[in-house]
């Protein structure tokens, strides 16, 4: 039980007979600020109408095997009998490729689209879990600690916020692949696992630093409370103090913070993948095929349509959705 908590007093006080029972704090009355957030989210139609887009999209990625393979269509096979001498598709959408097929390759448009959404939001979900661990420890460290430890953090999250983040993600590409002996010593699927991890890699790293940022200025608001003071008194250790009295007060800022993120580091992946300095092949992914359809857009525009309505429906409803949780923790809001 938590220092301060309400649940600390007695349910009910003794009183005649005739009287009705008086309830105090720990006697069910209400609920908890999470669950009232909840509770408006699900009255939230638009909040509803999005989480169902997301879950779509999550379950094409988790189902892509299952989705190609009930086409009868794989990622790498070479349709190249269905191209012609200038590399354009003489076939369009058929019971065998339900998108058609990849100009020049001839490979199938539906299995590498439904593999495409795979690492955008692998990568996405991967770094916000990251980049949020991160930042509460950072932002609930300096925000309690203070002194020299408040100093060197604060410094560190100046620092981060200020590098520049493109210039930053299309240099470590190159120096990692030069750790591990140059691209050209490098398989394909090698370079490719590279840039997956160095993505996932400089999305958290330069995503903490905001949300440290609001927690530390959270926790110096809370830590001069009578509960986290009470806790001090009697002993209680450092780290139950932050993880049982503090962190559970913060839950909103935290929520809030990683539902915006995730929309914006898909796009961020497949915008670095479109620049060239993200995923390449064999692994598929959207912002590669937009970058490589644009040379075909007026002899195959469904190949570029395919991937960026994907990505602008993934995005808006993981938007939509961000803004719906963060109305719904912030308890000034009322919609």
């Amino acid at each position: 039980m938590s220092i301060g908590s309400p649940d600390s007093t007695v349910g009910v006080e003794e009183h005649p007979a005739s009287a009705e029972p008086v309830r105090t704090a720990a006697t069910p009355h209400g609920k908890s600020p999470s669950r009232i957030a909840f509770d408006r989210l699900r009255k939230d139609k638009v909040a509803v109408i999005c989480a169902s887009i997301v879950l779509f999209f999550v379950l094409v990625a988790i189902l892509a095997p299952l989705l190609a393979k009930l086409e009868g269509q794989d990622i790498s096979t070479f349709n190249t009998q269905q191209i012609d001498e200038f590399g354009y598709p003489t076939i369009g959408i058929t019971p065998d490729h339900w998108f058609g097929i990849e100009p020049k390759t001839g490979r199938d448009n539906f299995a590498r689209w439904v593999y495409g959404a795979r690492p955008s939001l692998i990568i996405a979900f991967l770094a916000t879990v990251v980049g949020t661990a991160i930042g509460v420890v950072m932002g609930l460290l300096a925000g309690f600690l203070g002194g020299w430890v408040d100093r060197v953090i604060s410094w560190l999250i100046d620092f981060v916020l200020s590098l520049p983040f493109l210039l930053f993600a299309i240099a470590l590409v190159p120096i990692v692949e030069s750790l591990r002996g140059g691209s050209f010593n490098l398989t394909p699927e090698d370079q490719a696992n590279i840039r997956f991890y160095v993505l996932i890699f400089v999305l958290a790293f330069f995503g903490w630093a905001g949300l440290a940022r609001i927690i530390r200025g959270e926790v110096l608001s809370l830590r001069e409370r009578e509960f986290v003071l009470a806790a001090k008194a009697i002993g209680v250790p450092t780290y139950q103090v932050l993880f049982k009295e503090l962190l559970p007060n913060l839950v909103a800022p935290i929520v809030i913070s990683a539902s915006l993120a995730v929309p914006a580091y898909v796009t961020a992946e497949a915008g670095l993948s479109f620049l060239g300095v993200g995923l390449v092949e064999p692994k598929p992914s959207w912002g590669q095929t937009i970058a490589v359809a644009t040379n075909w857009y007026k002899a195959d525009p469904l190949y570029l349509w395919l991937p960026v309505i994907g990505i602008t429906a993934l995005v808006l409803a993981l938007a939509l959705l961000g803004d719906a949780i963060r109305d719904a923790f912030d308890p000034k809001t009322r919609r």
